[in-house]
């Protein structure tokens, strides 16, 4: 389904030494997993007979044992087609290895044995294990059928999923088996552990492997042993996790007793696509692995995996606060650089009372304070035209006073006319020409007034803008320094705000409650009569859809979607009329962002055709309509 698979993780309620009672518990915990539609289930290192065996590992009782429950996990689980992975120890060639076995529908798929074993501290497993670091293109006999048996498995699910399983000790090498893996195609990763706890070893243990999994940009799925082993020196806390290229999905309640399952979708495909773009990831030598093809799967869970409407806006407010520090810092750090280098110590910009120019404003006064440019070097042009309103050009005029910026109000309407009337245009005619006249007119005026005083002109259209094309071509899409250009339009109030204090609260509060528009069309007794999200549909949406499209190369259809899942004050049929709109936009719009001028990339995404995006201007976007 686009990509998402339901996966999971378990920690079981183990017997030490008692592969009956344990099977009975795997079982137990398969069952439950495929009633909840996991496709994929990962479970502790040496679940069927538990891990702190000790030198009863050493024992043939055991050891056949836990061959015999193994066959007989095989056959409960026969009319299942979820995967899964179980540890036991098997002798293979006098020697001992601790092994995972990936299992589907009563068969055996492959066997993977360790490779790490410690010998220090509380750990002594070279007292019983072998490591299975040279094992390769072998097969052995398990359960009465010839199975692979090495180091050198990878397990294909479809074209998106391909996994490979490694231990928790293995990932703790400076050559992790994962890496490899993940080098050579794996976009999942089994971990099968039976780390014990000691004080800070959680968050360690933790860091690790969300470090892992970001590294590899894979999924990564950790299963733990739990509560129910020996205490005798060591105690296990049943910790599990599945993460997602560094993004924590699920974790189980530690030291919490009987099974537990914890599950999360995981998107293979987005994972897919970000090692596509980070051709560094591909460096490495391709690694020779068997691949083994596994079974269809097939899952009936309800998708429930919490898809954020809002991917450019941290919910987390701390973090969220710290992204805009981040962001302004940015913004300043690139104009100091160009004022500094060309040496130039005043600016021009149109200050409309709106978010875009607010914004840049609010960033370009920072800046100059910073360099100890007199802020008066700062000239703000408010050029009202037919569509302007008191309010918003009161909310300019107030914001340029607050700031201490030299300010100057130029009517553009009269020049305007001239306009109209030079190329035989009416007045009356509402058309998109009567709005470009005033638009170009005011980037000409800027450009006029900064080459007066030995100025740059600041740009400050937004990103959200520039992937709808939502600007004038030479217009108010043009500048010398663009600084707005990588701020999408749903993070912008939220920077806003963190500047909305003291004598600035009341103006920029006002501005943020305004509503979003060019003003290009004559206003209805002083009030706005064009409000952009309702000619071009709402921000959240585009946003949205500009993000996925982006940064994970979503079809359209994933796009769709997740926009379902995602937006709940939306129908269907709304979110679909806004993505073709969005669509069609973002490839016949193209031409003006291959001219756009220099500005700082501040996030993930850029549409600056020198830095993340190239495209030309004439490509077909048929194939994208297809909804």
């Amino acid at each position: 389904m686009h990509g998402f698979y339901k996966v999971g993780v378990a920690t079981l309620n183990t017997q030490v030494a008692n592969p009956s009672y344990n099977a009975d518990q795997i079982i137990e915990t398969i069952k439950n997993a495929q009633e909840e539609g996991i496709v994929f289930l990962v479970m502790p290192e040496l679940c069927i007979t538990g891990c702190s065996c000790g030198d009863l590992f050493l024992q043939q009782r055991l050891l056949d044992s836990a061959k015999n429950e193994l066959q007989r996990v095989l056959a409960q689980t026969k009319a299942y087609d979820i995967i899964f992975c179980v540890g036991l120890p098997l002798i293979q060639q006098n020697r001992l290895y601790n092994c995972a076995v990936v299992c589907q529908s009563g068969e055996i798929l492959g066997v993977v044995p360790k490779i790490n074993i410690l010998n220090h501290k509380e750990f002594y497993e070279k007292r019983w294990f072998s490591s299975g670091k040279e094992i390769q293109n072998t097969q052995i006999e398990l359960c009465n059928k010839e199975v692979k048996f090495g180091i050198d498995l990878l397990f294909r699910v479809d074209e998106n999923f391909l996994f490979g399983v490694e231990f928790y000790e293995d990932l703790c090498g400076l050559q992790p088996p994962s890496s490899k893996m993940c080098a050579s195609g794996a976009t999942l990763i089994a971990n099968l552990s039976s780390s014990n706890e000691v004080v800070s070893k959680a968050n360690y243990r933790k860091r690790l492997i969300i470090h892992q999994s970001a590294r590899v940009m894979g999924a990564y799925l950790y299963a733990s042993s739990g509560v129910g082993e020996s205490t005798t020196d060591l105690v296990f806390s049943g910790d599990c996790m599945i993460v997602e290229n560094g993004s924590l999905l699920a974790q189980t309640k530690r030291f919490a007793k009987g099974n537990q399952i914890v599950s999360s979708w995981v998107d293979l495909q987005k994972l897919q696509y970000l090692r596509l773009h980070y051709r560094a990831f591909y460096e490495d030598d391709i690694y020779k692995y068997q691949i083994i093809n596994t079974k269809k799967i097939s899952s009936d869970a309800v998708f429930d995996r919490v898809i954020d409407p809002h991917p450019f806006v941290p919910k987390d407010l701390e973090k969220r606060r710290l992204r805009v520090e981040e962001i302004i810092n940015i913004q300043k750090a690139a104009l100091a650089k160009r004022l500094e280098t060309i040496g130039c110590q005043r600016v021009v910009l149109g200050v409309s009372g709106g978010l875009d120019s607010t914004l840049a404003l609010l960033v370009v006064h920072e800046c100059f304070k910073d360099l100890g440019y007199d802020s008066a070097g700062i000239e703000c042009l408010i050029m009202p035209g037919f569509g302007t309103t008191t309010a918003t050009k009161s909310n300019a005029h107030i914001l340029c006073e607050k700031l201490g910026v030299s300010v100057n109000e130029i009517d553009i309407t009269h020049i305007a006319r001239m306009h109209f009337s030079a190329i035989g245009h009416k007045e009356s005619d509402h058309s998109v020409v009567y709005e470009n006249v005033q638009a170009r007119l005011r980037t000409q005026i800027l450009m006029d007034r900064a080459n007066k005083i030995g100025a740059i002109v600041i740009g400050t259209s937004d990103l959200s803008e520039l992937a709808l094309g939502w600007c004038t071509y030479n217009g108010d899409h043009m500048s010398m320094y663009h600084i707005n250009c990588s701020i999408p339009k749903t993070l912008m109030s939220h920077i806003i705000a963190r500047f909305a204090k003291d004598s600035l609260q009341e103006v920029l509060q006002t501005i943020l409650n305004t509503p979003i528009s060019p003003e290009l069309l004559p206003h209805n007794s002083d009030t706005i009569t064009q409000e952009t999200q309702k000619i071009i549909g709402p921000y959240e949406l585009h946003d949205f859809f500009l993000y996925h499209m982006i940064k994970y190369g979503a079809n359209p259809q994933k796009i769709f979607f997740l926009a379902t899942h995602a937006f709940k004050n939306y129908d269907k049929a709304t979110i679909k009329k806004w993505l073709k709109l969005f669509l069609t936009r973002f490839f016949t719009q193209q031409f003006k962002r291959n001219a756009m001028p220099d500005g700082p990339k501040v996030g993930t995404i850029s549409l600056s055709p020198r830095a993340d995006w190239k495209m030309p201007s004439d490509a077909s976007f048929k194939e994208w309509m297809l909804l």
